[in-house]
């Protein structure tokens, strides 16, 4: 039998006392991130979503997944072999994303409009690349909503040599909640295990998707959303709501 101290039902039982707290804590900032998403929305704007590492693992959560908003499009590091022509060799570099000039690539390739909106998240919101590219949103007129730890990313310093960090240059800020170095549980010795930024990030989203299908609602307008593929006629009914957006959102087999 797992040692209390570090068990799977210690972890659910401390994840979900973090979850319970973010539905109460975060309530005011979903709000006002909802609003960010419905003004896209109505102006017929697209959802650009971008986050490095596992951070891209709320990125599918967001864009393009079943009962999720249609104008959303997931931008990645991958989109400088799938769109830019690199050779598949350069997302061998482990370090590629604290490169300078990366993020400005993948939103050239993106080709955004101006009423899009930049939702950029990272854990640590340090990085290069994510700093980057919040930078060049707001350099371009776009609002930025990101998704970030703050007791992380108040801990380490900047990795960017314009000295901010993601959260410095948000329209709206959602914590996640996760810890230093994202991992819950100590172990003895030193060092932690169970990672928690994936589910609170999760989490903060879809609060988000709901306030903003609300707020359309409210305002008479259905929200564009995502039917399972895996139910009869919804391959076909998606087809036909990615029809506004065409050549604007990107569907790959990934």
């Amino acid at each position: 039998m797992s040692d209390e101290s570090l068990s799977a039902r210690r972890f659910a039982r401390e994840s979900m006392a973090v979850l319970d707290r973010i539905a109460d804590s975060a309530r005011d900032d979903v709000v006002r991130a909802a609003e960010l998403i419905a003004d896209c929305v109505r102006a017929d704007g697209v959802i650009q979503a971008f986050g490095t590492g596992h951070s891209q693992a709320v990125v599918l959560e967001l864009a393009g997944r079943a009962g999720g908003l249609v104008p959303t499009n997931r931008l990645s590091i991958a989109d400088l072999v799938l769109y830019g022509g690199d050779s598949p060799s350069v997302l061998d570099d482990p370090l590629l994303e604290r490169q300078a000039g990366v993020a400005g690539r993948i939103y050239d390739l993106a080709a955004p409009h101006p009423q899009d909106l930049f939702v950029v998240i990272s854990n640590s919101g340090v990085n290069n690349v994510i700093v980057e590219m919040a930078l060049r949103a707001k350099e371009r007129g776009h609002r930025v909503l990101a998704l970030t730890s703050l007791t992380h990313t108040r801990a380490v310093p900047a990795g960017h040599p314009s000295g901010k960090k993601l959260a410095d240059l948000a329209d709206v800020v959602l914590d996640n909640a996760a810890p230093r170095g994202d991992a819950l549980l100590e172990l003895p010795g030193g060092g932690a295990v169970c990672a928690l930024s994936t589910l609170t990030g999760v989490m903060l989203v879809q609060m988000a998707v709901a306030e903003a299908s609300a707020q359309l609602l409210a305002a008479g307008e259905r929200p564009p959303v995502y039917v399972s593929a895996n139910v009869p006629g919804g391959f076909e009914g998606n087809l036909e709501l990615e029809r506004r957006y065409a050549g604007r959102i990107r569907r790959t087999a990934s």
